[in-house]
């Protein structure tokens, strides 16, 4: 914890504690100001005030009488000032005041603390073991019967930073009093300080107007509401130590030990044309796709490209320039329709059929890169052979015949004398589950290569020897492999086909979930922690710390809330865009969605659908009354868009 400047210390009794601390910093510009609920004559009346204040007082601090810790915005003497840190030491309500009372006074306190508190500043509080109502309490209470001091200090949005044990030997001339409101000592035994630190504020969701170049056509189009904070991040630059590309960095090192590969700088849009998914969508459910509507349309306009930002790998830097409600230009490569035999291979079996000119519009945001490297590749291939061609032309009558050096497995000409990689944003329309990611950093390997050197195989034991410690396991399947882990499912997978209907060469394609290996590899408990705003997440990176190594939290124990929302329909209903609109109105905060039940009336072709949403967040203070505002502004979004009856 930073060191203190200034100090404020509420609900003293004998001011013992606020003694021992100025001494404790009487050789420091830490200054001290010890107040108590009580007027001084009824203060001093305790044993050892006295003596306590007048060490206050000649160690430089300030003594303040009649002071009410929940209202010290009103304190005149308070007026104007801000604390470092703010320490109230074992609060009660007096008597036997149940645990009701002394949640209210908890959540008064922070309510009223936070107007006196610096910026990063931090709120101490200590309490008896068991009354915190967290898993450091030992035996933890039942929640109902508990202080909830989490809970309450989100209601101010402060979020609980750490927990460690009470040192009361750290301060000799400490002695607790006021056990039932009496001038008696209690139990301080296993007691914890418990420290809380300001949250982020929530941050409604903007409009993200986008303008890239697509097949010619320099289009303008409205992101999703609920994507818009996933947009232009930079989480790929070079030079960031984001775990996204920390992640990136070491995959590539560790395949590089065995395998050419090539990170391609080619840039893509955005958007990619319903026609190129029909052959490119292996393994993607096509309900899952973000379909767009274009606000305006351009052909034959060309972008300069020294005026955009690169969509895939540096749109825009880390804590960069806010995005909200503004219009961002995106470069991008003129890209032409794939038919290379490679694409035709990946076909899903059950051929998700894609209307180019529906009711949707024939634009999707890219589900996957791969259509983009497929055309990169072929675009290569073709420059290589016309490069061939004139090379062969002008060394025709100097040819000779020799004999031919055997090339390394893996290893051939032009452009499959590679594995080139691309790595980027892509965006899935998936229902609200705990490990279901709407938008992830996909990187992507194509390459061709001999048939006997088994690729698919030997790319299995690379990805085995640099993964498997970190808790993924191989899965091979027919004709490629899938990489699994707990608790996410899959974190990516590998498939081959035959090259140019050459069965003596193989092409092979990797997809790496980069945001799950992220989750993975450093131990985060919740995937929306990338995506996190908050400094204190990249300060833990900052130093580039290796995979496995575990991230410490900055917000513990966030609580879980549980809403039910119940509503009518009519003949139709699109659950897709309720988990959009979920998304939006909850800022995120919605980890999960299950469907509970249905009822279909007979008469009025209406059905009824109730769902069950979890709240949570590990990023932000998420308080009951924060929680409950999403979900009212979820039923009022719900009701105007999706024309249901809220029940």
């Amino acid at each position: 914890m930073s060191p203190s400047r200034s100090m404020l210390l509420v609900g003293e009794g004998n001011f013992s504690f606020s003694a021992s601390m100025s001494q404790s910093h009487a050789d420091t510009d830490t200054g001290v100001t010890a107040t108590c609920l009580q007027r001084e004559d009824e203060a001093l009346r305790h044993e050892g005030a006295a003596a306590n204040v007048q060490i206050i007082e000649d160690s430089g601090g300030t003594v303040l009488f009649g002071v009410d810790c929940t209202k010290l915005g009103e304190c005149a003497s308070l007026q104007g000032r801000v604390f470092d840190r703010v320490l109230f030491n074992f609060p009660h309500r007096g008597r036997k005041s149940g645990v009701k009372k002394n949640r209210e006074l908890l959540r008064n306190f922070f309510l009223s603390c936070v107007q006196v508190l610096a910026e990063d500043g931090e709120v101490h509080v200590s309490l008896c073991n068991g009354q915190g109502g967290t898993p450091a309490d030992q035996p933890k209470r039942e929640w109902h019967n508990s202080w909830q001091v989490a809970a309450m200090a989100a209601e101010a949005q402060l979020i609980l930073s750490d927990i460690r044990p009470f040192d009361s030997e750290k301060y000799q001339s400490y002695k607790c009093t006021g056990y039932r409101s009496q001038d008696k000592g209690f139990h301080v035994a296993k007691a914890l300080l418990h420290v809380f630190t300001h949250s982020l504020p929530y941050v409604s969701a903007g409009t993200l107007k986008v303008e890239e170049l697509v097949e010619g056509e320099k289009v303008q189009f409205n992101m999703p509401a609920e994507l818009s904070d996933y947009m232009f991040r930079g989480f790929l630059c070079s030079g960031s130590v984001h775990p996204v590309r920390l992640v990136q960095d070491f995959l590539l090192e560790g395949l590089t030990e065995k395998w050419p590969v090539s990170m391609m700088t080619e840039t893509v849009p955005f958007l990619i044309k319903a026609k190129q998914l029909q052959t490119c969508c292996r393994d993607i459910d096509g309900s899952h796709f973000y379909s767009i509507h274009l606000l305006q349309r351009d052909t034959d306009i060309h972008i300069s490209a020294d005026k955009e930002k690169d969509p895939l790998t540096c749109s825009d830097s880390q804590g960069g320039t806010d995005t909200r409600g503004t219009l961002v230009s995106a470069k991008s490569v003129t890209s032409e329709k794939v038919r290379s035999k490679g694409a035709e291979c990946l076909r899903s079996a059950c051929d998700h059929d894609v209307d180019p000119e529906g009711e949707n519009g024939p634009y999707m945001l890219r589900p996957s890169l791969l259509p983009h490297i497929e055309e990169i590749l072929t675009k290569k291939e073709k420059l290589i052979n016309n490069a061939g061609n004139d090379r062969e032309t002008e060394s025709n009558s100097k040819s000779v015949e020799g004999n031919k050096q055997e090339e390394p497995c893996g290893v051939s000409n032009g452009v499959n004398s590679l594995l080139f990689g691309i790595s980027g944003l892509v965006f899935r329309s998936v229902p609200i589950n705990l490990w279901a990611l709407p938008v992830f950093h996909e990187l992507l390997f194509r390459g061709v290569f001999p048939s006997d050197c088994e690729p698919i195989r030997s790319l299995g034991q690379g990805l085995e020897t640099l993964l498997a410690p970190y808790g993924v396991s191989l899965i091979t399947e027919e004709g490629g492999l899938r990489l699994m882990a707990q608790p996410m499912g899959l974190v990516g997978k590998a498939f081959a086909c035959n090259a140019d209907d050459n069965t003596s060469h193989v092409s092979i394609t990797l997809s790496l979930n980069l945001d799950l290996l992220a989750v993975l590899l450093f131990s985060l408990p919740d995937w929306r922690l990338l995506w996190s705003h908050d400094q204190r997440f990249m300060q833990q990176f900052g130093p580039r710390p290796p995979p496995g190594t575990s991230f410490q939290p900055f917000s513990l124990f966030p609580e879980h809330f549980n809403f039910d929302i119940s509503f009518w329909t009519g003949p139709t209903w699109e659950e897709q865009k309720f988990h959009a609109v979920v998304r939006e109105a909850s800022q995120g905060t919605v980890e999960q969605v299950k469907l509970i039940d249905t009822f279909s009336h007979p008469d009025l072709s209406q059905t009824s659908y109730c769902y069950r949403l979890i709240y949570n967040s590990h990023t932000h203070a998420l308080s009951h009354t924060q929680a409950l505002t999403f979900h009212k502004h979820l039923e009022s979004l719900i009701s105007s868009r999706l024309q249901v009856t809220i029940r």
